[in-house]
């Protein structure tokens, strides 16, 4: 298995859509395709790349802020799928394995000894 890149950075917020306009009148970045998700949410580009997963959650004001991390995990690419799952079994990790509809990328969610909440995402299975 070896890491590849950060893919995405994943954000809850109460204010969906006006920090749809922040990143787009701030840094350039448009709305594009998002999978069908059962929860509001927006994919900003960076490109032909989404770095910004924005997810629309209903809370109080400031939730996210001094009360609680935005930052809900975050990804990286990878490559080799079946040696890193082995490596997670062997390791007696506790992870999530799901294939995303509509793009076919294997996402591994595992968490970090603190809790922090990661994914390690791989091409389609072929």
């Amino acid at each position: 298995m070896k890491i590849g890149k950060l893919d995405h950075v994943n954000l809850r917020t109460t204010r969906l859509d006006d920090m749809i306009a922040w990143y787009d009148t701030v840094l350039g970045m448009k709305t594009g395709f998002r999978p069908d998700f059962p929860f509001p949410g927006a994919w900003l580009y960076a490109g032909d790349a989404a770095a910004v997963h924005l997810v629309g959650i209903d809370a109080k004001e400031a939730t996210g802020s001094e009360q609680e991390l935005k930052l809900e995990h975050f990804a990286f690419t990878a490559s080799g799928a079946q040696d890193f799952e082995a490596r997670l079994k062997q390791r007696g990790e506790t992870y999530r394995r799901s294939v995303q509809t509509g793009t076919g990328t294997v996402a591994f969610n595992i968490w970090d000894p603190d809790g922090n909440h990661i994914h390690v995402d791989f091409e389609p299975e072929a």
